[in-house]
């Protein structure tokens, strides 16, 4: 579930949203999120100053916590 938020967000962000791609992962903290994206579309995920790459953590964290769940957001070039 918190992949396909993620996913939704992040296509409604891109100009190419076919090339919008989450995986997840085990880490050592808990489940690890990779946000895929095209390279012209990067930094509209990542935002000025990492703003939006921020904000998407932020709702990651918030919408995973009701459940118990920790989740980590790794945006891949």
């Amino acid at each position: 579930m918190e992949k396909d938020l993620i996913e939704y967000i992040a296509k409604s962000l891109v100009d190419d949203p076919d090339a919008v791609s989450v995986t997840e992962a085990e880490g050592e903290r808990g489940s690890v999120l990779q946000l895929s994206v095209s390279q012209g579309d990067i930094g509209k995920v990542i935002g000025k100053y990492g703003r939006i790459a921020k904000a998407l953590r932020t709702v990651l964290s918030a919408y995973a916590s009701k459940d118990g769940k920790r989740y980590s957001l790794e945006i891949l070039d």
